[in-house]
């Protein structure tokens, strides 16, 4: 079959880093072909190229057979390439039809014809089975809708070649099951989809082929049905990795957190013990309030009922100050955005909120931020030049780290994770897998939001899931079932475990 896209001895420096070297790829008509590669292998850069984005310092890109030195945002989207990056590039105070065609005038008049703007949405959210209205305003949207009106604002343009970016990270199981349908009815249209995941399971379901980058250099290109789990990991990081998840000690019976008929933010009437030592799973949809019900707690939304108790006292916590004074820790879902400050330091990130005890009077010592920094650089295991490098240049499993030492310099000993391996490497999750393991060994108590089932189940000692703002079940280890709880989750089976027909 003719290439639609090919990039050849594509090479890009950066100063001090080599992010792509010599790297020559080709993609087909009618085709998933996924990019895999730990964080740091020049995935992006890769898309970025492609996109125009990044001027390359060497090689070609060439679009059925024109060769272009570099490209610009511009010839790329006329070449018929679209892109969906993984952050979120939409206007939040327009419409979902004004987002869908941005930039696009439909209609004879001179002004933009929005009856048919939201006619032709529609047409196109229909193919996601998105029940929202064109009209109504971005900034109301759930992150999995936003990430849906994405790739519909991307295929308006009937683009011959769509690279979707970590597409399904904000998404449940539901969401991201829809998102797949439509790749493979994308795919039956002809159109070449480049998919870069780092969900294993996504790869073996929807993929054709597969390139695989390790350190800004080209690996390799194999048919999907010449792999499995292992050997694709193995071609990743250049060396057998054990995927299995780390034994842990077992939960005690001391109860550090409890919750009695909480209310607030969208959810109702919630109630659970945290237990010491315990990682608690938390599932559920996209919009079952699982995150909404992680900040009231934290303080960062407000509570309208319901009691809180640290270590059997009951606490009032309005604000987030308040949870971290009571031991409770939250790192959030969207790590770039609220779980850590991109542009500075990684000392100042892992001090800014623990600056009261590193300070005298009204200096800080810069001595203690130092030492401080220094032993979770070591604890965690983060990866960094030195302590003064820019958040924004580490990778994002070290991000996570890093979102993570902020927490723990508060000297918190309840965390609350909020998808903690969203959009980091097999390699980034084994790293986190590992410290949750090591931190609940040391006495702290986890709560786990996860929307990847394999994670659920491998990582907690009980999975409470929630619907409709509600928790609708409970299960122990012993009675973990991927079926079960999508089937609490989704309301068809109720606490009581009666079917509803």
């Amino acid at each position: 079959m003719e290439n639609i896209l090919e990039l050849k001895n594509i090479t890009k420096v950066y100063p001090g880093v080599v992010a792509l070297d010599n790297v020559s790829v080709s993609f087909c008509p009618g085709e998933v072909h996924a990019i895999m590669g730990e964080n740091g292998a020049g995935k992006s850069t890769l898309i970025k190229v492609m996109s125009g984005a990044i001027k390359p310092d060497a090689g070609t890109i060439c679009v059925e057979g024109q060769e272009f030195q570099s490209m610009t945002p511009a010839l790329s989207r006329k070449s018929g390439l679209e892109v969906v990056y993984q952050e979120f590039n939409l206007v939040p105070g327009l419409s979902v039809g004004e987002n869908i065609f941005l930039g696009d005038k439909l209609g004879n008049a001179v002004f933009q014809d929005f009856k048919q703007v939201y006619s032709r949405a529609q047409e196109i959210l229909q193919k996601f089975h998105l029940d929202v209205d064109p009209r109504l305003t971005v900034r109301k949207l759930s992150n999995s809708q936003k990430q849906l009106v994405e790739i519909a604002k991307a295929i308006s343009t009937n683009a011959k070649v769509l690279v979707l970016d970590e597409p399904t990270s904000a998404l449940a199981t539901r969401e991201a099951d829809i998102l797949l349908d439509l790749v493979a009815m994308l795919r039956k249209e002809g159109t070449c989809i480049i998919y870069i995941s780092h969900r294993m399971d996504e790869i073996f379901r929807i993929a054709d082929r597969v390139t695989v980058l390790r350190d800004g250099q080209y690996v390799a290109t194999k048919p999907i049905g010449e792999l499995n789990r292992e050997k694709l990991i193995e071609l990743m990081v250049g060396r057998h990795l054990n995927e299995t998840f780390p034994e842990r000690l077992k939960p005690e019976d001391e109860i550090a957190l409890e919750v009695k008929n909480l209310s607030g933010n969208g959810v109702e009437n919630i109630s659970f013990q945290l237990h010491k030592r315990e990682i608690l799973g938390f599932a559920g949809l996209v919009g079952a309030g699982r995150t909404e019900l992680a900040k009231v707690i934290y303080g960062a939304a407000k509570s309208e009922a319901g009691y809180i108790y640290c270590c059997g006292n009951e606490v009032k916590i309005k604000k987030p100050s308040q949870a971290i004074k009571n031991g409770i820790g939250l790192i959030p879902e969207d790590r770039k955005g609220e779980g850590v400050f991109l542009n500075f330091s990684v000392s100042w990130n892992t001090s800014i909120m623990a600056l009261r005890g590193l300070s005298k009077h009204t200096f800080v010592n810069r001595k203690k931020v130092s030492e401080v920094t220094d032993q979770y650089i070591k604890k965690l295991r983060v990866k960094t030049a030195s302590q003064q490098v820019p958040v924004k240049t580490l990778s994002g499993g070290n991000q996570q780290k890093v979102a993570l030492a902020k927490t723990l310099a508060t000297q918190t000993k309840i965390l609350i994770f909020d998808e903690p391996t969203r959009g980091i490497d097999v390699g980034a999750k084994q790293e986190i897998y590992k410290l949750m393991a090591e931190l609940t060994a040391e006495g702290y108590s986890i709560i786990m939001i996860s929307s990847e089932m394999e994670e659920l189940i491998g990582m907690s000692d009980r999975i409470l899931v929630m619907h409709e703002g509600s928790l609708n079940g409970e299960l122990k280890r012993e009675e973990f079932d991927q079926k079960k709880i999508l089937q609490f989750a989704s309301g068809m089976i109720t606490e009581n475990a009666e079917i509803i027909q």
